[in-house]
């Protein structure tokens, strides 16, 4: 019970406290509007967006505790040396199952190539996508899959734990961007937010993109459990983030396309995406990868 509580906790405080960070962080950049013109004139939902993060990130540690951790390597982070290949292996993984879902709709007319493409652009789209996936896939594996996951399964049985982390992983990828217009006020953030949860009041939104994002996170949560540490993950999820970032940028939406089965230029909201993920669950399951005996719930 006390577990629980932890993480009921640390849920609000992240989505409420972020909610109310976000506009005093809105406020705080607009001093640098000449030299940082780019921060200072985000749209509001990205200081909303950040707000979580840093709170999330912030909070991680005390709720480890609280589920009984005690150091990084309970947390799944250990030294790099000897685990590039589990690395390497889940940035294959990753790559190349959204590489089909990414072949299948573009040979068969889901999706087409975007038009007046310049080297420039391709050059300077794929060097971000690189940077965001190392960086945002790092960040979110200590916080889903170390954190949250790992410290559940102290608590409960693991594969409880893994379906829990995974749902609370998809929930926060399928807050909607909200635009927000007049001055940002001290309660923004809280407008804001009920709008940003509107999809879940959208069928073909929820379905299939919904599962899509847990299924994706019960892959990511397996990998921590099998191999013992974040690497194989972070590859994992990389693999992935790289083409959720290029494949907008380099497609474009087909007329009479069958956006329900193909998906959009978000490539993972059409049921194409759910059955590659599904099949790369079961590829997974036959990696040679080092066998680790299950984690058991600390006495």
């Amino acid at each position: 019970m006390r577990s629980f509580l932890a993480l009921v906790i640390y849920l609000v405080a992240v989505f409420v406290g972020g909610a109310l960070l976000a506009p005093w962080l809105h406020w705080l950049a607009q001093p640098l509007a000449q030299s940082l013109p780019k921060i200072a004139n985000a749209p509001f939902h990205r200081f909303v967006d950040r707000s979580f993060l840093i709170l999330a990130l912030a909070g991680l540690w005390p709720l480890l505790r609280a589920f009984g951790a005690k150091s990084a390597r309970d947390m799944g982070i250990v030294p790099p040396y000897g685990n590039f290949k589990k690395l390497f292996a889940g940035a294959l993984l990753g790559f190349f199952s959204l590489a089909v879902v990414a072949g299948i709709a573009i040979g068969f007319g889901g999706r087409g190539f975007a038009q007046n493409l310049t080297a420039h652009k391709i050059t300077t789209v794929i060097f971000s996508a690189i940077a965001t996936a190392v960086i945002v896939a790092t960040l979110e594996e200590i916080l889903f899959r170390g954190g949250i996951f790992g410290g559940l399964r102290r608590a409960i049985y693991w594969p409880i734990a893994l379906l829990i982390s995974s749902a609370i992983y998809a929930i926060t990828h399928f807050l909607q961007r909200a635009e927000f217009a007049g001055a940002v006020t001290w309660d923004s953030g809280l407008v804001l937010l009920p709008q940003m949860l509107a999809g879940f009041a959208n069928f073909h939104a929820l379905v299939p993109g919904f599962f899509n994002l847990t299924l994706a996170g019960i892959l990511l949560g397996l990998a921590y459990q099998r191999t013992g540490n974040l690497y194989f993950s972070v590859g994992l999820h990389a693999g992935w983030i790289f083409w959720l970032k290029t494949y907008g940028a380099f497609t474009t939406d087909m007329p009479g396309a069958a956006t329900w089965f193909f998906g959009s230029g978000k490539m993972i909201d059409g049921w194409l995406a759910f059955f590659v993920l599904a099949a790369a669950l079961l590829f997974f399951r036959f990696l040679p990868l080092e066998k680790r005996s299950p984690f058991t719930i600390p006495k």
